[in-house]
This record gives C-alpha cells, structure tokens and sequence, in this order.
C-alpha cells in the first residue's frame, strides 16, 4: 500500500486543519524538549497562532530531568527559540534523586506532573505534543507484540486525558523527515538525546527495524492508518458493548456486579470480553485495565461453564451463581486506610467511589466496612442485602466522630456527604 501524502506544512489551510482541535483555546501549552520534533511543534503552533484572527497565547515548557549534563543547554536552547518566536517560555527541572531503573518511565511521570503543576498556575488546561506518524507506527508495533487488543492497536489518541491536564497530538499524521526538513530549513540546530539510539530501550529497537519492514511494504503511514482504522473499530465495539452493559449488567451500592449469564454468553466474544473486562476494572478498583489476556481466559472458563466455584483476578472474585456472574471486590491482604474527608473536599476511596464532603467539618472518616454483619447493614438501609460478602466487606463507610453512619457503600444518609460509584 502505497504511503499517504501528510498536510503541507507551508499551507495556512492544512495547519488550520492540524490544529482545529484547539482552535477555540485561549491559552495552549508546548512540550518542547529541543529535540527536531518538538522543536517543529513550536514553529508550527507559532505559525498557526500568528495567522489567526484571534490570536491564542501559547506558553513552551522545556524539562531538564537532570540525567545529562548537556540538558540545561537544551533548555536554554529552547527558550532562546521561543524568544524569537514571540512566545512565552519557563523552563523545569525534575530535581532530587532518580531511580535506579525505569528511568524512562520515571522521567516521562515527573515531565508530566511539573508542567501540570505550571500550567495549573498559568490557566493552562491544554498541552500539545510532538507525537508523530512514526511513534505512532513504533507504538503499534509495540503493542502488537506485546498481544494487544483493538483498543491498543488503534495506537495513540489525538486527545488523551492525564491527571488534570488534556494531552493534544496534532502531528499524528505528519512524518518525521517532514518536521526535520522544517526545522532545518529555520536554520535550528536540534538537541540530541543518544537515549533515542539505544538499542536497550524497546522503542528504539523497532525504530531500527523500520526501515526493512518499510522496504517489505509496512512503513510508517501504513501502520499509521492501520492504527486509525483500529480506532474506527473500538469506536463501533465500544457502542455495541455499551448498549449491552446497559442491558445485561447491574451495579449496586456496594460496589459489586450481577451480569446476566444467558445473554452474556450469547455475544460475541469481542462484546463479551469489553463487558466482562469494564465490569472487573470498575470493581477490582482499576488495577489493570489492559490486562486483555486474563480477562480472555477469565471470560473463556464463564462461556464454557468451567469457572471453578469462585476465582479471584484483578482484585475481584467472580463466581457463577443463580443463572449470573457475580463480581466482587477482593478483599485482599490489605484495605484501603481511613481517610479524613476535608472540609469542602473529595477524595476517591479504593478507585471505586467518589465521597465528597459537603460540608465544614472536619471530624468526618471514611473507612472500611470490614466486617459489619450483614443483619446490621439491613438496619442501616432499610432492606434486605444480598451482595456477596466480599462486597460488604470492601464498602467504604463515612462516620461523624460520634460514630453516627452518614454513608455506606453508594448509599448517603446525611446532607453533608455524597458519595458515587465511579462506572467509567
């Protein structure tokens, strides 16, 4: 298959395309780490802005992670071309020590949360990336290795949420000897990072193997659009298997699942798969939400009838029980502390529920139901309880310092507290 023509990087129109997806941002932000990439990011973003009736602010954050000694130049490097554009430019440094391995993890974490912190403070809710056509085709190849579903192999997302801030990918699309043949024409010379040719690191490796697969017909555009018809799929699979979670699943207050068998085994297994594996991600506490091969094998034992009495994976315990699967949080080796609720304030217990404090006191705890008989839960609530035992030990239970039960589970008794179970 022959590769796809990019946008032309000179055309007013095509960067009003690349960048349509913040064109009513007032304030956007750059990750420019100096390299040719990012550094093209910013000569695009300033030349799009430029040619705008209203003109967004746009504000580069450069990262030194104190790794290399000639990482403070870069970002001085990165300033200086952010000067010349007429742009708004700070610079960050990930301080302290640095872990003895997952280095790149750890620096990419850290990268994140100091411009985070930055762009809370200048109002800045959008931060736009250099992620390209070919870390796209890397990516895919990645997760295709690694046996990834659908969901993995539409590769990166032009928009990504992480922690408070939206991650934008505008260049998805754009070739990297495209944004080298840019900055080279601006006359910059880009930083580099010998960490991208180390053959150690597993993105460098496939990097290296790009171009005999592209000699056998599988270059970057190519995965690229393998990548964006994968996203058209999960777009249609995601539909399909939320209209059947509707229909087949209950959620109760205590944070447990009910899915009815029958229907359940009926679907596809592509549906059955994402049902089964939302429902062990709400419940488990989200542990590992592309954990695909053990939800597989998990939803292969339910479809066959040969799950044993009860198994416990992704910090649940499942088990087939009156013509359903019944899902419930493992109680595991260790609960969740308690947690004072600050006046005002929020805070999400076990990844399951959202508790917010209403009010101005500050003697208010979340804990553990632990081991509440079930005969006191029913006076709590008013009814009869029939959730697995697993679930009622692992709800979460808000008191008042006299002890009196103002939540339990999902379930609110008083005005000060709401409380909800978080089902996305």
């Amino acid at each position: 298959m022959p590769a796809r023509l990019g946008p032309d990087l000179q055309s007013p129109a095509d960067l009003e395309r690349l960048f349509a997806g913040v064109a009513e941002q007032a304030r956007i932000g750059l990750a420019v780490s100096g390299g040719a990439d990012s550094l093209a990011l910013m000569l695009l973003a300033a030349r799009w802005a430029t040619g705008r009736g209203v003109r967004p602010r746009l504000k580069v954050y450069s990262v030194d992670h104190g790794l290399r000694p000639e990482a403070a130049d870069e970002v001085a490097m990165v300033l200086s071309v952010a000067q010349s554009l007429g742009l708004d430019a700070q610079g960050l440094v990930w301080a302290g020590p640095k872990p003895a391995s997952g280095v790149q993890e750890a620096a990419r974490q850290a990268r994140y949360g100091l411009m985070a912190d930055a762009m809370a403070r200048d109002g800045i809710s959008v931060l736009l990336t250099a992620h390209h056509c070919d870390d796209q085709a890397e990516t895919v190849l990645m997760r295709l290795a690694h046996g990834s579903g659908v969901d993995g192999l539409k590769g990166m997302t032009p928009f990504a949420r992480m922690g408070t801030i939206t991650i934008h990918r505008p260049l998805l699309g754009v070739e990297s000897t495209a944004l080298h043949a840019l900055v080279r024409e601006a006359g910059l010379t880009p930083a580099a990072d010998p960490s991208n040719g180390d053959p150690h690191y597993e993105r460098v490796r496939w990097r290296q193997a790009m171009p005999e697969l592209a000699r056998l017909g599988l270059d970057a555009a190519t995965l690229a659009l393998f990548a964006e018809r994968m996203g058209e799929v999960d777009v249609a699979l995601t539909q399909m298997s939320d209209a059947c979670f509707a229909e087949l699943v209950t959620l109760d207050g205590f944070g447990s699942a009910r899915i009815a068998l029958a229907p359940f085994i009926e679907l596809g297994a592509a549906v059955s798969t994402r049902i089964l594996g939302r429902v062990l991600n709400i419940v488990g506490g989200r542990q590992r939400p592309r954990a695909l091969g053990q939800v597989e094998r998990l939803r292969q034992t339910i479809v066959t009838q040969s799950l044993p009495r009860s198994t416990t994976g992704l910090g649940c315990v499942v088990r087939l029980k009156d013509g359903a699967i019944l899902v419930a949080r493992e109680p595991g080796r260790r609960q969740p502390d308690d947690a004072i609720l600050l006046p005002q304030g929020e805070l999400v217990w076990d990844q399951r529920f959202r508790i917010i404090n209403r009010s101005s006191d500050t003697d208010l705890t979340a804990s553990v139901a632990e081991y509440l008989p079930r005969h006191r839960l029913e006076d709590i609530l008013g009814c009869r309880v029939t959730a697995p035992a697993e679930a009622l030990r692992t709800a979460p239970i808000v008191r008042d310092a006299a002890g009196g039960v103002l939540s339990l589970g999902g379930w609110s008794f008083d005005e000060r507290i709401d409380v909800h179970l978080l089902v996305d």
